[in-house]
């Protein structure tokens, strides 16, 4: 082919034919997994089927990335020797230049695969903790959440004092997947064990203290147990995992200063925050109810030495 007396080399009419199929290919591929994606919203609508249309997508896509892939690739290599020789250095060359994105691939894979978590999760992975809203090829995006008190020190440091969202979206690659654990709080087992310790002094009445404690943990986390009992007996089906006791306990701790009692008690994934306030309402106004305080680090003054005081005259004063 010549354009105004230039031979253009590799191109002529036979490959300009196979440029415009592949065009045109292209075109319908995506139009069709256009009207397939619209199509799942309309037959799942809601936020309750949110995970289900997310798994349609996956589906689609990777169903319209594969025929995309052989349909161009038969339009161009119809001889299979050069499709041999084509794929072997294509191949050759994307293992050295994209080593992160075929292995992110891979992870993508095992992922699946392996059911480490899917889209809804609340996971920690990398460092960033917070719940899966979207898994593709090569990241993950995760919005992100707050740590409890006993977690900010971890890196990196967030501003939220507990496991609620920060606001910000976070991607992950999903190589990440063979360097570090992933930690998943909802996927087979979605309850928490969690803890609230409360110092009181020696001179109150502990006893006391104790039950209002478990009597509080029990009234609120009561429906909690009950499912997470259930769900424990399905885990029993995959995982060896031992019995546990899902009732509320109080453990005792001697100090120097008070006496620290720690009530420990079953909590949904989400939502410890607000099962941790309202516990704490009821708890201070049993406490004042009961005249129990909380022991706090104070500074008793038993003594002064004596202070002598003298007074001076003008005419002392200038001599």
């Amino acid at each position: 082919m010549e354009l105004y007396g230039i031979r253009l080399v590799g191109i002529n009419a036979e490959n300009g034919r196979k440029l415009l199929l592949t065009l045109a290919f292209i075109i319908i591929v995506l139009l069709a997994r256009f009207a397939l994606t619209g199509l799942s919203k309309l037959v799942l609508p809601g936020l309750h089927n949110e995970r289900a249309r997310f798994w349609i997508r996956q589906t689609i896509s990777i169903i319209a990335a594969l025929l995309g892939t052989v349909g161009v690739v038969s339009i161009w290599f119809d001889d299979p020797t050069r499709l041999t020789t084509a794929a072997g250095l294509v191949t050759a060359g994307l293992a050295f230049a994209l080593q992160k994105v075929v292995t992110s691939i891979a992870g993508y894979i095992v992922i699946l695969r392996s059911r480490v978590f899917t889209v809804g999760d609340r996971i920690a992975m990398s460092g960033v903790r917070g719940d899966v809203i979207a898994l593709g090829f090569i990241q993950t995006t995760i919005m992100e959440m707050g740590q409890s008190p006993g977690e900010q020190a971890d890196d990196p440091s967030i501003w939220v004092k507990s496991r609620q969202y920060t606001g910000r979206i976070v991607t992950v690659t999903n190589d990440k997947v063979f360097d570090a654990p992933v930690y998943n709080y909802s996927r087979d087992f979605p309850y928490l064990w969690d803890e609230m310790t409360i110092p009181i002094t020696y001179r109150d009445d502990r006893r006391r203290a104790e039950e209002i404690l478990l009597e509080t943990a029990r009234r609120h986390t009561v429906k909690i147990s009950q499912m997470s009992s259930e769900a424990l007996e399905k885990m029993h089906d995959r995982y060896y995992v031992r019995d546990v006791d899902f009732e509320p306990k109080v453990y005792w701790r001697i100090t120097d200063n008070w006496l620290e009692l720690t009530v420990r008690f079953i909590a949904e994934a989400g939502g410890v925050r607000s099962l941790k306030d309202a516990m704490s309402r009821d708890i201070l106004a049993a406490f004042d109810e009961a005249g129990i305080g909380i022991a706090s680090a104070t500074f008793d003054i038993v003594g002064l030495p004596p202070l002598r005081i003298e007074e001076r005259t003008q005419e002392a004063a200038q001599q």
